[in-house]
């Protein structure tokens, strides 16, 4: 199994989702392929090693940066439809959970170390014996409840394998002759 978690700032820049570390400067077009984390190839290299299932957990928010934000505005095509934030993920035998739903912001903790998705997930992830799914919705009804809507986490699960325990306590059996 592998798990990558990361918190921080998420655009997308020319369809590639982006993930940028809070200490890093504002980055901007060109500058992401060179300073950024390229998002889809970190879940595709972890994928290439076969694992059990690949976790990806992303506490950031999903925002599109526009290449000319002049002359996009000006054309509804571009600035309508592209504006939506960062772009699905996929690989097979993967579950990608995102902080907030595409073209949002995910809100960060008022005064707390960690932002609204990461508090949430703290509470739940050690949860014994409880599918990551299950664990997701349980952080998602927390989120969802504590922003009064206003950050929705997503999740897209493209699983193969079923009960996906992150921590799991083993029950004793009795001993048979």
């Amino acid at each position: 199994m592998v798990l990558f978690y990361f918190a921080g700032h998420g655009i997308q820049w020319e369809d590639q989702n982006y993930l940028i570390p809070k200490d890093t400067p504002t980055l901007n077009g060109a500058a992401l392929n060179k300073s950024a984390i390229n998002a889809q190839h970190i879940l595709d290299s972890l994928s290439d090693h076969n694992p059990y299932v690949t976790i990806f957990l992303l506490d950031c928010c999903r925002k599109y940066h526009l290449r000319n934000p002049e002359v996009d505005a000006r054309n509804p095509d571009v600035s309508g439809s592209k504006s939506v934030g960062l772009k699905a993920m996929h690989k097979a035998g993967s579950l990608i959970a995102f902080a907030c739903a595409p073209g949002t912001i995910a809100i960060e903790g008022k005064g707390q170390r960690n932002g609204l998705f990461t508090t949430h997930l703290l509470k739940h992830i050690t949860t014994e014996n409880e599918d990551i799914q299950m664990i997701l919705r349980d952080v998602a009804k927390g989120v969802t409840q504590e922003s009064k809507s206003k950050q929705i986490p997503f999740v897209s699960a493209s699983l193969l394998e079923r009960d996906i325990y992150l921590y799991s306590q083993q029950t004793k059996r009795p001993h048979k002759p």
